[in-house]
């Protein structure tokens, strides 16, 4: 009987501060996403992660997903969620459960897992992932997979994410005041590592920064492993802003003046005398600035803003060698986000942190992928399709989505699910 291959169609939805993402995509049985379409409009009635105009947001996601139906010729029912914001926190965690029979077995590390994630939360927070780190069974430690071994306790070790259920239950009432169904929620920082990392970056240690444009979010994974995750509520539009103010010109002028002309170093390494035209914010002067002046308000901010960061590993290290934890980030930083997008960052971050570095564009994508082909902007909204394949999560939210009446993908025109025999087409 000829072998049937699946790939499965979903849909990511962003939320972000400057933009809303829609994408549509194919997850293939490699884990690659094959990119049929995506929508993006500029963000309303959001900050930070934070909605403060209900139907402003509204409007924007509409917007985006109504393109990204045009471009897939789809109809979208549901979606696969990002959520960030200051209102995350995370910490780690360990609980244990007797071994019933001797040998571990699935229930007991559901057992395990569960007594970790049992500890009494400020109000108002609910878990959003539960990461496994690694497992001890009695005396033996550092275990990936317990399942099969012999003892008579298992201690497991996780990495907890939660989120506010007033900011979940506003980003929700959005989502579904425009007739979609949510499928999953996940944080965006979570999202993006499966977008941009490698496996071997994960083993040998790696920071990876989504510089967005409201927030910051600080990932670390050490022996394969989420060990730390951090939203740090400043980002790109503190640089945006501080270009607005010293030219005299709108936000939106200075967002694309940042993009195309700064740098994250002062002077630029090219074309440092270069001049460009400023519109002053009623449109009715404009003058030239130089790249070198605009360096001196771009690259003192950027530095602050990976020193911020910095300051978070610096603290990390010294918590975890207290507990006699190797730190080590062999592979270096890793960002990515809208704001990895200006000139010089790389070698702006390899001196701030003295280590290896390199700017992440989404990972294992195929179809029209000159959509989203090296634009870190969009590795929050691939990294929700690529989850799906490669993700180790336990998520009480997302359980109880799926007992909620099991949300269907997008219906396509003739439930486009491919369906292929392997070595010749239907």
């Amino acid at each position: 009987m000829a072998k049937i291959v699946e790939s499965k169609i979903i849909v990511g939805l962003e939320v972000g501060t400057s933009k809303v993402v829609a994408l549509v995509g194919e997850l293939l049985p490699d884990g690659v996403v094959n990119i049929l379409g995506v929508g993006s409009c500029p963000a309303k009635g959001i900050d930070k992660g934070n909605i403060t105009d209900l139907n402003a947001v509204v409007t924007s996601v509409q917007r985006a997903i109504e393109l990204a139906e045009s471009v897939a010729d789809c109809e979208i029912i549901s979606v696969t969620l990002a959520i960030t914001g200051q209102h995350i926190q995370s910490w780690n965690d360990s609980g244990a459960a007797p071994i019933a029979d001797t040998e571990v077995t699935q229930e007991d590390i559901d057992a395990a897992l569960h007594t970790a994630s049992s500890i009494k939360m400020p109000e108002g927070l609910v878990v959003l992932h539960r990461l496994p780190q690694e497992y001890a069974v009695d005396q033996q430690k550092n275990i990936k997979n317990p399942l099969g071994f012999q003892g008579g306790r298992l201690t497991s070790n996780v990495h907890l994410i939660a989120c506010h259920q007033d900011w979940l239950n506003n980003l929700r009432q959005a989502v579904e005041r425009c007739k979609l169904k949510i499928d999953k929620v996940i944080f965006s920082g979570i999202a993006t590592s499966h977008s941009v990392l490698t496996e071997d970056e994960k083993d040998l240690g790696v920071c990876l920064i989504d510089f967005g444009a409201g927030t910051m979010e600080v990932m670390v994974y050490t022996n394969g492993s989420l060990r730390f995750s951090k939203v740090i509520p400043y980002a790109g539009n503190r640089v945006t802003d501080d270009i607005a103010y010293d030219l005299t010109t709108s936000r939106v002028e200075a967002e694309n003046i940042k993009v195309k002309y700064g740098s994250a170093l002062t002077p630029p390494r090219q074309n440092p005398e270069e001049q460009f035209d400023v519109m002053s914010i009623d449109g009715s002067v404009i003058e030239r600035c130089s790249k070198t002046r605009l360096s001196n308000v771009t690259a003192g901010r950027y530095r602050e803003l990976l020193e911020l960061v910095k300051g978070e590993l610096i603290q990390l290290k010294h918590d975890l060698e207290s507990k006699q934890m190797k730190f080590e980030l062999i592979a270096g930083i890793v960002i990515t986000g809208g704001g990895a997008q200006i000139k010089d960052l790389k070698e702006c971050a390899t001196d701030v942190f003295g280590l290896h570095v390199r700017i992440g564009n989404p990972l294992n994508i195929t179809g029209v992928t000159h959509l989203v082909e090296k634009k870190p902007q969009y590795s929050t909204v691939l990294g929700l399709l690529q989850y799906e394949y490669s993700s180790n999560d336990e998520s009480p939210i997302n359980d109880a989505y799926s007992h909620e009446g099991g949300f269907l993908g997008s219906l396509w025109s003739g439930m486009k699910k491919i369906a292929k025999k392997v070595g010749s087409e239907f």
